[in-house]
């Protein structure tokens, strides 16, 4: 029998109210917002961003074939008519909080701009060594615009592209010309990508379509197998990249890291920020070798050796990582430093790395939820002796808080809740550099009691700046792979092979080239700005770190913009000097 609905909700209500609650777990009403906490008004130019979005949206999942030209031309069209909408505003008439968002669409539009023209450069370059995809990338295109297939055009378009890849091969083996190992490896990920593009264009006409299964059947299957061999042969004769744990980046010069620092409104040029990492590195390990003293040792090489020595028994990372992350939350909370919701504190997850992630990733990663790097049974027993000196109680203490509250988890809380449209604005300077920043201000606050404590948080404060050192220096074809493996051993104090895998995930090219140079950039960045709001009296530090948080993503210079409130130039240009002292150009 179906009770009703009055009686069904009734009953509801009062197993919640007398349903005892987990430890540690919040209420269910412990984040509802007072009235006055609500916004009276949306902004206007939020609603104009969010259908922005709505349209990108439906646009890439329309044009979604690799290296297509129809997609870069929907996307080029796409992003100019925004552009063209957007400045039917007038800036100078907008709140500030609308003046903020016109300032970074236009700034985002353009960006997007430069970048399908570099996009399309690097496939042109990884296109020359695979004769006869142009036209199938073309042909796989026609089917996402709803035109029908021509079995016999689609038969010669196939026969040519294998026999152009197979005769490509053996041109390739006798050439006396060398070819990059990082555009052979560009052009394997491309073809890779578009194998799968043209498996879902097959398998949408095969068994469907009479003609079609008769005459193109026979020819794709084909050129399916030449593909496999081309992907291999790129990757593996070619890139030298048949063991996974190969290094191969793919730099963009120095050009490049000089836009794309211009892109964050950084005012310095690639090789002051390289003085500034050096700076900060030189800072660290004067402080480290204060703590390795107060150790008792003459050298911090020898300090940092025995604290990783000191892990969690097998089988107790979780608990201890819980143990640190509230170990974090009350630090903050009784010093008042930052609001922290109570639903904030344990709606997060905790997920073991595998151990193919953590050839990539040795260390905790995070967002929402926290990812952990621990050894497996499967791994041989030097790779788990690694992961276990690497993941030891003291590194992991200041990795905990970086990932968890007060850092990325946090992050997506507040962006979850406020601002949301400016989640398109994201970038690593505010997301990494908040992180960052707030290692260096619980180093500041005291939270670290002991030398082995400070010394495990001035392990990941040398290894940002280290990442400054050697993802700038390889990008701009002034550091190997191998060199900044090295670096990462003496400067920092890695394990070889961690090492080794944070290099190789910080070249994979799943990170922007800057990335890396985000962290240290815009901790510093974030530290600036504090001084100027807080370390001056406008600001309490509750005040300053909520307000950053309710605003959204953005660049820290942007951030500066909101907190002054004071008038801007839209054009959003480096200007802010934030780091005094370096060496003028």
């Amino acid at each position: 029998m179906k009770p009703q609905s009055g009686y069904l909700f009734s009953c509801i209500a009062f197993a919640l109210a007398s349903a005892p609650l987990s430890a540690g777990a919040p209420t269910p009403s412990a984040n509802i917002p007072q009235r006055a906490e609500l916004p009276q008004q949306q902004h206007a130019l939020a609603f104009f961003i969010e259908r922005f979005q709505a349209d990108l949206a439906s646009t890439e999942h329309t044009y979604d074939i690799t290296a297509g030209p129809a997609r870069e031309a929907a996307l080029r069209a796409l992003y100019l008519g925004w552009l063209a909408r957007l400045h039917e505003y007038k800036p100078r008439a907008l709140a500030l909080e609308d003046r903020i968002d016109y300032a970074l669409l236009q700034r985002e539009l353009r960006y997007r701009l430069e970048q399908l023209d570099f996009s399309h450069e690097r496939n042109q370059q990884a296109l020359a060594l695979l004769p006869g995809i142009a036209p199938l990338i073309e042909m796989a295109e026609q089917r996402r615009a709803l035109q029908p297939v021509l079995p016999m055009q689609a038969q010669r378009l196939m026969q040519a592209a294998s026999e152009g890849l197979k005769a490509n091969e053996t041109a390739l083996i006798n050439s006396d010309n060398p070819i990059s190992p990082v555009v052979a490896l560009r052009a394997s990920k491309l073809l890779t990508a578009f194998r799968n593009d043209l498996k879902q264009w097959h398998t949408f006409y095969d068994g469907y379509d009479p003609t079609y299964s008769k005459i193109v059947r026979d020819s794709y299957l084909a050129l399916d197998k030449q593909f496999e061999s081309s992907i291999n042969f790129l990757r593996n004769d070619l890139a030298k990249a048949a063991d996974p744990e190969t290094i191969i980046g793919d730099p963009i010069g120095r050009e490049a890291v000089e836009s794309a620092l211009r892109h964050e409104m950084i005012p310095y040029s690639p090789e002051q920020i390289v003085q500034l990492a050096e700076k900060e590195l030189a800072w660290c390990q004067a402080e480290m070798q204060k703590a390795a003293a107060e150790m008792g040792y003459a050298d911090w090489h020898e300090a940092l050796e025995k604290i990783k020595q000191d892990g969690p028994a097998v089988g107790d990372q979780p608990q201890y990582v819980v143990k640190l992350a509230d170990e974090a939350i009350n630090f903050i909370e009784d010093r008042n430093l930052v609001t922290i919701p109570e639903l904030a504190k344990r709606d997060w997850q905790m997920t073991m790395l595998t151990p193919e992630y953590q050839l990539q990733a040795p260390f905790f990663l995070g967002g929402q939820d926290v990812w952990v790097a621990y050894p497996h049974d499967s791994m041989p027993e030097a790779k788990r002796a690694m992961a276990l000196r690497g993941n030891n109680r003291y590194f992991s203490r200041a990795v905990v808080h970086h990932e968890l509250i007060p850092g990325h988890h946090l992050q997506y809380f507040y962006n979850s809740r406020y601002n949301r449209q400016r989640e398109l604005f994201d970038t690593p300077f505010w997301t990494e550099g908040w992180a960052l920043y707030w290692e260096f201000l619980l180093y500041e606050k005291g939270f670290a009691e002991t030398p082995e404590q400070k010394l495990g948080m001035l392990f990941w404060r040398s290894h940002r700046a280290a990442r400054i050192l050697f993802s700038l220096s390889f990008h701009m074809n002034t550091m190997s792979p191998q060199q900044a493996i090295d670096l990462l051993v003496t400067r920092v104090g890695h394990e070889r092979e961690n090492a080794a895998a944070e290099v190789r995930r910080s070249f994979a090219g799943d990170y922007s080239p800057i990335y890396q140079a985000a962290y240290m950039l815009g901790g510093l960045q974030f530290w600036s700005l504090r001084q100027e709001m807080v370390g001056s009296g406008k600001m309490t530090d509750r005040q300053f770190h909520d307000a950053i948080l309710k605003g959204g993503p953005m660049p820290v210079s942007v951030v500066r913009y909101r907190l002054l409130g004071q008038p801007f130039d839209t054009e959003l240009k480096p200007a802010w000097r934030f780091y005094p002292g370096l060496n003028a150009e």
